[in-house]
């Protein structure tokens, strides 16, 4: 492992470690204050930081599988383990929110009222600043290892700042006589529910292959149309196997009279340049554009004007006349996934555009993009 992995890795251990004993002793300091003085918004606010806890231990473990390095079972490394941590961590919020919800609902049904004293204050306020310090630390460590794990952590930590802020609102309400305790336990169940589903939506999405960020694309897209020789760039896809480890397939269009061997450089450089810059490895297919062909770029551009008019954001790329017995007219047509046409219909309507031009036989393959 490299010294800048390391370096991460002790500082994401570091930091996970801090947060697990911070998170103890505010859980056991809230329970034990809740129970003496028969406030239950404080109990269900102590068990969250309990949930708090087992957390940061799926969180710790996370990072040691996640900073392993590649291997012949795993070849494109274990950062994913971070998005199964997140996930951990989102049901396990979800599952103390509920249990909480529960001890709410009870209260209101007893009609037991809270007591508060100068304790209660003093260990709730001390709580909200140590979660806001602890919040501010995860995110600076989240971002500076683009750590999913510790991200869930801090956006955790930032939510018990505001569950614990309306704990304070239902006890101050208690003094004039509001028994707003059990509702306030209520809310901030929810409150904790609806996080821990964000948590676990946001890193299941990840795991099944969220679409990356259209910048990264365009990013990516103009490098790409700034070499020499290219004309145009489509089909890019972009893979994620965890932070710092991505992987593309691009198709980039260049003048067919370009010898290959200039072309095979122009490509290798792209390659290496987007790893330098954006930290993917890029693998790019060379589609060939005849530009002397007259009849082939005439026809290109009708066809491309018939695809446009088919459905918006629809286009055409890969395009080829391949002279014989029958002239045979190839091409792509990228088609976006708001549109409300099938495939076969947009490959049907693309194929009567190609037979009103002539006698041509058509060969139409529809993506989307």
């Amino acid at each position: 492992m490299s010294d800048s992995l390391n370096k991460r890795l002790r500082g994401g251990i570091s930091v996970a470690a801090a947060g697990i004993f911070c998170n103890v002793l505010l859980s056991a300091a809230k329970i034990a204050v809740g129970v003496i003085f028969a406030t239950v918004s404080v109990v269900a606010d102590g068990f969250n930081n309990l949930s708090d806890c087992a957390g940061g231990i799926v969180a710790l473990v996370s990072l040691l599988i996640a900073f392993k390095p590649a291997d012949a079972k795993h070849p494109y490394g274990h950062r994913r383990a971070e998005y199964i941590a997140s996930m951990i961590m989102g049901m396990l919020v979800m599952l103390v929110s509920v249990e909480l919800a529960r001890e709410s609902v009870g209260k209101i049904i007893s009609g037991e009222s809270a007591q508060t004293s100068a304790v209660v204050y003093g260990v709730l306020a001390a709580s909200v600043f140590i979660k806001a310090a602890m919040f501010a630390v995860y995110r600076v460590i989240a971002k500076r290892n683009d750590s999913d794990a510790l991200k869930a952590a801090a956006v955790d930590s930032l939510c018990d700042c505001v569950a614990t802020l309306a704990v304070i609102a239902g006890a101050i309400m208690g003094q004039f006589g509001l028994r707003a305790d059990g509702w306030v336990g209520v809310i901030v169940a929810l409150f904790i529910f609806a996080q821990g589903a964000k948590i676990l939506a946001d890193a299941s999405s990840k795991l099944l292959g969220q679409a990356p960020d259209k910048q990264t694309e365009q990013r990516v897209c103009e490098t790409i149309k700034r070499a020499d020789y290219v004309l145009g760039v489509h089909d890019l896809h972009i893979y994620t196997y965890g932070s710092g480890m991505s992987f593309a397939t691009v198709h980039v269009q260049m003048d067919a009279n370009v010898p290959s061997i200039e072309a095979h450089a122009i490509l290798d450089r792209l390659e290496r340049e987007i790893l330098l810059v954006e930290n993917i490895h890029l693998t790019t297919h060379l589609d060939p554009v005849v530009l002397d062909d007259a009849e082939a770029v005439e026809l290109q551009k009708r066809i491309e004007q018939a695809i446009s008019d088919i459905s918006e954001g629809i286009c055409m790329h890969d395009f080829r006349l391949v002279r014989g017995d029958v002239d045979k007219i190839i091409f792509d047509i990228s088609a976006p996934y708001s549109c409300k046409l099938s495939d076969s219909d947009i490959a049907e309507k693309a194929e009567q555009a190609v037979c009103a031009l002539g006698n041509y036989l058509p060969s139409v393959t529809v993506d989307r993009e």
